[in-house]
């Protein structure tokens, strides 16, 4: 991220020009970080999907409960 410049040596019109531009960056990123969030979505409805199909095995079977119970309480570091 860019350092603001020094706003007093800004004009009027350069100081709203600058806030147009920021402005039209937060747009587009909002829309970006929209489009990620709906893929996240699709893709944890898909995980379920195939849960529920399997009852919960295959994935599922793999997981460390004692070892997820650890780093979800903090009495352990995640793997690295």
């Amino acid at each position: 991220m860019e350092p603001l410049p020094d706003l007093g040596t800004l004009s009027d019109d350069d100081l709203k020009q600058l806030i147009d531009d920021l402005t039209q960056q937060e747009l587009e990123i909002s829309y970006q970080r929209r489009l990620l969030h709906g893929k996240i979505d699709i893709l944890r409805a898909e995980l379920v999907a195939r849960l529920q199909k399997t009852g919960g095995r295959g994935v599922l079977d793999h997981l460390d409960v004692e070892r997820l119970t650890e780093i979800l309480t903090s009495k352990a570091a995640p793997p690295t």
